[in-house]
């Protein structure tokens, strides 16, 4: 692809992606063009670009919301059905955070140095993680494809909207029952520990609870295993007793995990 095409594609691309983006609120000060520019760099352009000639997405609707290490965007492919792409951010050195994630599960023991290479790896993991989860039957959102710093996957949500947190909803005791339930099948059916289970990372939605958010999960076999799964049934246990859940003891429910 000579320069001047590429250039052209590259400009198209930025300008449909700030006018749609100005017409949404970004949290955590992501406004209008800083999307642009601190996601969508050059490589990532030319990413999209070839999720496009690959077919996965048609065209991109513009940014959902923002955190410190991704930004989501709204994506439609050629059947006119919402894809969430997660962009992770190549500039950020939050991921720098994140390696006691990776080293020390078997499934990735090969880091390259670089920030751009740690990146592109999280979000294979990402994407495996998903996989793991999504073929045993587990409540996620079901992974499409992963290339470079971009992850696709099922837009959980309608018209561009994404379902409600569990954070933001009336919950009750099945909603606890559900979140334990996917702590335990986690572990015991993907063979994975989330690593950040919280109100923050599950969906509620009319079928049920959906957990996102698994860059952070590890294989059983990572020498934390055992104290990032105690973390999590602290959090989310956390969360149900402050909005009057009963809730049960938490090393019981570890050690019914563990046995």
């Amino acid at each position: 692809m000579s320069d001047e095409i590429s250039r052209k594609l590259e400009s198209k691309i930025d300008k449909k992606l700030i006018s749609k983006s100005k017409r949404k609120h970004l949290e955590d000060g992501f406004k209008k063009g800083k999307v642009v520019n601190e996601v969508l760099d050059k490589p990532t352009v030319m990413t999209l670009y070839k999720m496009i000639t690959d077919h996965i997405i048609a065209y991109v609707n513009g940014s959902v919301s923002a955190g410190k290490e991704s930004v989501l965007f709204w994506g439609v492919d050629e059947k006119d059905v919402s894809v969430a792409l997660k962009i992770y951010l190549v500039s950020t050195s939050n991921f720098k955070k994140r390696k006691p994630y990776i080293l020390g599960d078997p499934r990735f023991s090969k880091l390259k140095r670089g920030t751009k290479n740690l990146v592109y790896l999280w979000a294979k993991k990402e994407f495996r993680n998903l996989s793991q989860c999504y073929d045993a039957g587990i409540p996620v959102p079901k992974p499409i494809y992963v290339k470079n710093n971009i992850l696709a996957m099922d837009f959980v949500g309608q018209n561009g909207s994404p379902a409600k947190l569990l954070l933001n909803s009336e919950v009750y005791e099945d909603d606890y029952e559900q979140a334990i339930s996917l702590i335990k099948d986690l572990y015991n059916k993907a063979k994975l520990v989330h690593g950040d289970f919280s109100e923050y990372n599950i969906f509620k939605t009319e079928n049920g609870l959906i957990v996102f958010d698994l860059g952070s999960a590890v294989d059983l076999r990572h020498p934390n295993t055992q104290e990032f799964l105690k973390r999590d049934i602290n959090n989310i246990t956390r969360f149900f007793n402050k909005r009057g859940i009963p809730v049960e003891d938490t090393n019981t429910l570890f050690e019914d995990i563990v046995k």
